[in-house]
């Protein structure tokens, strides 16, 4: 099985060099990659000086996650893509359960390592966890965390199992996957992506698992952290967005309706925090998604899992 460790970088020097050296120490089964989203840094002159073994997929200007692992993919070959944050920390080993798992389960076609916090190595980071799902109203939480309580790793999620979406912070996915469903959501250029590529892939009755054997540690927030109103707004806009996208039809009616009221809330608990920078965010998110309604709603799926949630809330565990 041929494995492509693939990073994607934007001006983000400072953490290739913090985080690289454990990828490739600890990634002899694979071939590692750097699809650079045109960096203003000196992060590609870095990596030509410090990791000639490393191969450089340079691209024309900043097209987020979704459009930059599209188009770098497009000149990578390998059976299998591991998609990397760059500034997550690989362990000895940690592709080694990957690879079983992918070679004696032909229906499984994305796979996520545990994923634990690089700053306190004894949590579980909030990005992914144990394993992503949604609750009703599609909110993504995790095994491992639930809105912002991140729990601590005691052993209580050590069996393989399945779950609804992988992590996009450390993401394998058969290369015959990606392709058959094109790939990332563009629309979406940031954030919630790989819930709504998993969601695709959970139509068609394939299987998305998490495997403890394989533990990574991720410093999380990087490129952009909760503070920023940017990402309140991708996120808003993007969990919307991928609702109307996948929600079965009897469905989608009841649950954006339900999702803008609990969004406006979330607006005067902003307010109340005083951050109405956040607010204003989210005002924005729904007027951009009732801009591209057009758009999703063509997009949508000719049939969609009946049952897409786990739990009946988030709120309840």
């Amino acid at each position: 099985m041929k494995i492509a460790v693939v990073i994607l970088n934007w001006n983000g020097r400072k953490l290739l060099e913090q985080f690289l050296p454990s990828v490739v120490k600890n990634s002899q089964e694979a071939t590692v990659y750097v699809i650079d989203n045109a960096s203003t840094d000196d992060s590609i002159a870095y990596l030509k000086d410090n990791f000639p073994a490393v191969k450089l997929v340079p691209l024309d200007q900043n097209y987020g996650y979704a459009g930059g692992y599209n188009r770098g993919l497009k000149y990578i070959n390998a059976d299998v893509y591991t998609l990397v944050n760059s500034d997550v920390e690989a362990t000895e080993n940690w592709l080694l359960p990957i690879i079983e798992n992918f070679e004696n389960n032909p229906d499984t076609v994305v796979l996520q390592p545990k994923i634990k916090d690089f700053k306190n190595k004894k949590m579980f980071e909030y990005a992914g966890a144990a394993g992503g799902y949604l609750d009703f109203f599609g909110y993504p939480y995790c095994d491992g965390r639930i809105l912002f309580k991140v729990e601590e790793d005691r052993g209580q999620y050590e069996q393989t199992k399945e779950i609804f979406w992988a992590s996009g912070a450390c993401f394998f996915i058969r290369k015959e996957t990606f392709d058959q469903h094109k790939g990332f959501d563009e629309h979406f250029f940031a954030h919630q992506e790989e819930i709504d590529l998993c969601w695709r892939i959970k139509n068609t009755g394939k299987q998305i698992k998490y495997e403890p054997q394989s533990v990574v540690f991720h410093l999380g927030g990087a490129s952009l952290n909760h503070q920023n109103p940017f990402k309140t707004y991708l996120n808003f806009r993007n969990n919307l967005m991928m609702l109307l996208k996948n929600l079965p039809v009897f469905y989608i009616i009841p649950i954006i309706f339900s999702r803008l009221i609990l969004d406006g809330l979330a607006g005067i608990v902003f307010i109340l925090q005083g951050k109405p920078k956040h607010t204003w965010a989210i005002v924005k998110a729904h007027f951009g998604f009732y801009k591209r309604i057009p758009i999703v709603w063509q997009q949508r799926p000719k049939k969609s899992i009946k049952k897409y949630y786990k739990r009946f809330s988030i709120f309840i565990k």
